[in-house]
């Protein structure tokens, strides 16, 4: 059920390919303990219009949604993994940031084809 949302300056998709970034933040997070990859799931969206207070301004942001249940220290360490990655494919963006929400799973609703 894992969900990585990326929302990224408009532009950056010239210079990255988001393509494959997030089918590195796939690799490396389908191979963590807290997750079944056929569950997990990664996009990416460019924002067209943004203002932050660095430069450059550029950014990235990382949500991850996850159900209910994991401690603190295990949503610590996967935001980490996420920033770990994005860090280190986009070295020159001015700001990278990552944020995990708890989803509840007494409300959550799914539709799977097959």
């Amino acid at each position: 059920m894992p969900h990585v949302t990326l929302e990224f300056s408009a532009g950056l998709e010239q210079s990255h390919d988001f393509q494959a970034i997030c089918e590195q933040l796939y690799s490396v997070l389908a191979g963590h303990e807290e997750f079944d990859p056929p569950t997990l799931k990664i996009r990416a969206t460019p924002v067209p219009f943004s203002r932050i207070g660095t430069e450059p301004q550029t950014f990235v942001h990382a949500t991850l949604l996850l159900m209910q249940g994991r401690d603190e220290a295990t949503r610590a360490g996967l935001n980490a993994t996420i920033l770990d990655v994005l860090a280190k494919t986009m070295p020159e963006v001015g700001s990278i940031t990552v944020q995990d929400v708890e989803m509840t799973r007494a409300t959550y609703a799914k539709r799977l084809s097959g």
